[in-house]
């Protein structure tokens, strides 16, 4: 008699799955999965080459005109978009003792040949920058 109702348990269970699988998708999946196909579209990497990756610019020594190393780049700021909005610098010290650091606008920076470059400053006027302060 179990095995009766075990056989007749399994066999419904097997019906209502391939009435489940037959069914198609209704008109609000449809336009779900449509708009996440065209939403997410790949970048034009074509427009990519020559750009820095973040994960390597961190560590990354700064350099001024005459070629000085002015610092070296401790973190990235960015805003609500990803857009990078500042650098942060960690400038004076000898190997890490004594650093403070400053945030100079990313569009201040240039790249020359394999190099970062801040245009027109000096170890002075770094050291004469506000200090940068993460928020809490």
């Amino acid at each position: 008699m179990l095995a009766k109702y075990a056989i007749a348990g399994l066999a419904g269970s097997a019906l209502l799955v391939s009435v489940a699988f037959a069914q198609s998708p209704s008109a609000t999946t449809d336009s779900a999965n449509t708009d996440k196909a065209t939403t997410v579209a790949p970048a034009d990497t074509s427009s990519l080459k020559g750009n820095w990756r973040t994960s390597k610019m961190v560590g990354l020594s700064v350099y001024n005109d005459n070629n000085e190393s002015l610092g070296s780049i401790n973190d990235l700021l960015a805003d609500k978009n990803g857009d990078i909005k500042a650098v942060v610098l960690g400038v004076g010290g000898f190997l890490g003792v004594g650093e403070r650091e400053i945030a100079i606008p990313v569009g201040r920076l240039k790249q020359r040949e394999d190099k970062i470059v801040l245009p027109g400053a000096t170890k002075d006027t770094l050291k004469a920058a506000p200090k940068f302060e993460y928020a809490k």
